[in-house]
């Protein structure tokens, strides 16, 4: 029988439109292998979430691949000395994986390329990141034009199916179980609401695709409006690769804005990842130089007002809202994201990467590229980012995007309060006493924010 090639796994845990698995299915047994690496990414280890929604997506995808055959080996360790050894131990002359783009993984895949014959596929973004240039020949860092260049390439490959069955080695490595992973919270079991939300997996993610298609014409409104469902929710499936995008893209039907829309928040994906190729750094380093000398509260200073952020205590209802969803569900609405985070940076003079290291750990979606895109954009510190004048209120916009049911839902203590006063039951006389007074007015924030961002500006 033909020498086994390993097929490394990390997020792009996917059976179909998987390019590195289709290539080694092609050149005969295969044994599909997760490592669980805590050493390469050191601090930027996955986040208590993320490890609740890998263990379950794993599970999913060791159930498809025995339906076809095969099975899944689970490793911890450093992934190039665990490949290294299950060449040694399998007699594999190779290994396929999908190329990634965070710093931690693009020193992996050095370190592997160094011992064994690997071979990256692209797979995980639209365009392989690097692909589309400037007129002078060097990376975007502007969105706008990145986003027309991609579109220039579009469509993508139409999505390639997963194969029906796979060839087995002669003889299995042994496996780690996912229960020595310990990828899962037990004292407590925080995440209870987040099982009853997510179905994490290759099959959950086409369920959300499924679902989200029939509604996307209308998402360029929809998208803004979180007492609605007009979001996609398939950003855990895509970080975690349990669907590709070109399946997204093509799964899209007609040009309606909120298609359009909807891609251009594709393409964003791979803006992120364009990004932290050229700024490796970028998920803890300013993009703009500049903010280096802008003068945020220290965090001994803060920490009573960054607890009651996390926790959803500041007064503020929308950003409570949105804090309370993240907890419970591991993911809050894109609007209210923006909204929460420009609070924290701008109302509570936090830095923001306090705000992305809270993120990192709690939501099911974070990526590396997108949090720390995101976090820079509403800092204003990004290279392509708002102004940081710009502080976002969180009275006006919770009105204005009719936030109303969602903090009902999400703030019980205000669960009875009808109307406009939901948005603000501090200025209509009606806050409940089991609800804080707002930890900071707006006015107060606002001028302390722009008296601060006076260093920035020299």
């Amino acid at each position: 029988m033909s020498k086994p090639t390993l097929l490394w796994l990390r997020r792009d845990l996917r059976l179909r439109d998987q390019a590195a698995l289709l290539a080694a299915v092609e050149e005969g047994p295969v044994i599909p292998v997760y490592i669980l690496d805590d050493h390469g990414p050191k601090y930027r280890i996955m986040g208590a979430a993320s490890r609740w929604w890998l263990h379950h997506s794993l599970a999913a995808l060791d159930a498809a691949l025995r339906a076809r055959g095969s099975r899944l080996i689970l490793r911890r360790g450093k992934a190039a000395d665990v490949l290294a050894a299950l060449a040694d131990e399998s007699g594999a002359g190779r290994v396929h994986a999908i190329a990634h783009y965070e710093p931690w993984w693009r020193n992996a895949e050095r370190d592997v390329a160094k011992r064994l014959d690997l071979v990256c596929h692209d797979g995980n973004y639209l365009l392989p990141p690097a692909t589309v240039k400037t007129g002078s020949g060097g990376p975007y860092k502007i969105f706008t034009p990145f986003s027309r260049a991609v579109v220039e390439h579009m469509p993508p490959p139409a999505p390639r199916p997963a194969p029906a069955h796979m060839s087995a080695p002669d003889h299995w490595p042994k496996s780690e179980t996912l229960d020595e992973c310990s990828l899962l919270p037990t004292k407590p079991d925080w995440a209870t609401g987040m099982a009853e939300e997510w179905t994490p997996g290759e099959e959950g993610a086409h369920e959300r695709l499924d679902d989200f298609v029939d509604k996307a014409s209308d998402y360029d409104e929809a998208r803004n409006l979180p007492s609605q469902e007009g979001s996609s929710r398939l950003s855990p499936h895509l970080h975690f690769g349990e669907i590709s995008p070109a399946a997204v893209w093509h799964a899209l039907r007609g040009r309606s804005a909120g298609v359009t829309t909807f891609r251009t928040e594709i393409i964003w994906r791979d803006y992120a990842q364009n990004i932290i190729l050229t700024y490796p750094d970028y998920g803890k380093a300013n993009g703009k130089a500049a903010f280096d000398t802008l003068p945020w509260r220290s965090t001994s200073e803060a920490r009573a007002d960054i607890s009651a952020w996390k926790k959803g205590l500041t007064g503020y209802p929308i950003v409570d809202a949105g804090m309370r969803q993240l907890w419970t569900s591991g993911w809050m609405h894109n609007r209210v994201r923006m909204i929460a985070a420009s609070f924290l940076i701008k109302h509570l003079l936090v830095d923001w990467r306090v705000g992305e290291a809270w993120f990192w750990d709690t939501l099911v979606d974070a990526d590396y590229g997108n949090n720390s895109v995101n976090w820079q954009w509403v800092a204003g510190s990004g290279v392509d980012a708002n102004m940081f004048g710009r502080i976002m209120a969180p009275l006006v916009q919770s009105p204005k995007f009719d936030a109303g049911d969602y903090i009902r839902q999400w703030v019980p203590e205000l669960a009875h309060i009808q109307g406009d006063a939901v948005h603000d039951p501090d200025a209509h006389g009606c806050r409940p006493a089991d609800y804080p007074a707002k930890i900071i007015g707006h006015r107060e924030a606002r001028e302390r924010a722009l008296a601060a961002y006076r260093h920035v500006k020299g």
